[in-house]
């Protein structure tokens, strides 16, 4: 039997705005790839809108090369990307679905006009930051731990109006806690996309057990990610070392709130036997030796699955 998946972050749009000679249909310079996503039975990938340090200064034109991309390679490789509420059941079996999320707010360059411009494109998550400070508020590394700016909270009130969702798994902990407080006056509540447990391994991106709580509390979602680093803090990393993170969110009322989110072709390093979108079978038949199948089902599928259905938005909703 074959178990649907979603995940809610890969880089692939990244690795091929610098290299155009990749073939997103099948590529093994590609974690994520059409033939991959099929033989893992991914039925909707996120794809991550990252703007690598290696462009130099953020700039709208480097999210819109990444919307192309997606456009040019991702959805006529056969891809079915979704944006509103209602196509949520117009599905293709064996058609993929794709979302687009932007990590980052650095390249809409404090210009609210051109996150309207982003949500027509089809962008409908938000990471408000990666690892370091921008014009909106701080990430997690950057030392000073700031919160929101006065612009950052426009766009934050901006996002909750158009109907694009914020992502918390690179903002800093300040940031959080300041979102959290704009998500209940809102009603709107935030995922983290690719954060494991800081309990279980102490990596500054990693959720505190007081986070994961009030990411629950709200109705949010977590993506469980497969970078090795934020699994373990030494030595080889194994799947059980994955479980515990599993384990310890659920130990905090998070069944219903885990997802998946790979970080794939945004990572150098692998968990053993998860190198690849194709390998999420090998996933699902270690999960099942330990949970019940309809406790599986729901962290693969159901959990993101609901969450989008609600939270998406609709299509007629006036822009």
């Amino acid at each position: 039997m074959k178990y649907e998946v979603i995940d809610f972050h890969c880089d692939a749009l990244s690795k091929m705005q610098f290299n155009d000679h990749i073939n997103f249909q099948k590529d093994s310079r590609l974690d994520v790839d059409l033939e991959k996503l099929k033989q893992g039975n991914v039925s909707l990938q996120v794809f991550a809108i990252y703007l690598s340090e290696r462009l130099g200064s953020p700039r709208f034109s480097h999210v819109l090369d990444q919307i192309q991309i997606y456009q040019e390679k991702v959805v006529k490789s056969g891809i079915r990307p979704l944006c509103w509420q209602e196509e949520m059941d117009q599905q293709t079996k064996g058609q993929p679905w794709g979302l687009l999320s932007l990590e980052g707010a650095d390249g809409l360059e404090a210009n609210l006009q051109y996150l309207r411009i982003s949500f027509e494109q089809g962008i409908r998550f938000l990471g408000i930051t990666w690892n370091y400070a921008n014009w909106a508020a701080d990430g997690v590394l950057e030392p000073r731990n700031g919160g929101f700016t006065k612009k950052g909270l426009e766009l934050v009130q901006a996002c909750h109006h158009l109907g694009i969702i914020l992502d918390v798994s690179h903002l800093s902990v300040k940031g959080f806690w300041e979102l959290v407080t704009q998500a209940k006056q809102a009603d709107r509540p935030f995922i983290a996309s690719h954060s494991n447990a800081y309990r279980i391994c102490p990596h500054p991106r990693n959720l505190h057990d007081e986070q994961i709580q009030a990411i629950i509390s709200l109705g949010g979602r977590i993506g469980i990610t497969f970078f090795p680093n934020f699994v373990k803090t030494n030595g080889p990393v194994q799947l059980s070392d994955l479980l515990r993170h599993i384990e310890h969110i659920c130990s905090l009322g998070g069944e219903q709130h885990l997802m998946f989110g790979s970080d794939f072709d945004g990572i150098d390093a692998y968990i053993s036997g998860l190198e690849d979108a194709a390998s999420y079978p090998y996933l699902v038949s270690e999960l099942l030796k330990h949970y019940p199948e309809a406790l599986v089902k729901r962290w693969l599928f159901g959990n993101a699955e609901s969450f989008l259905r609600i939270h998406l938005p609709k299509r007629k909703k006036t822009l």
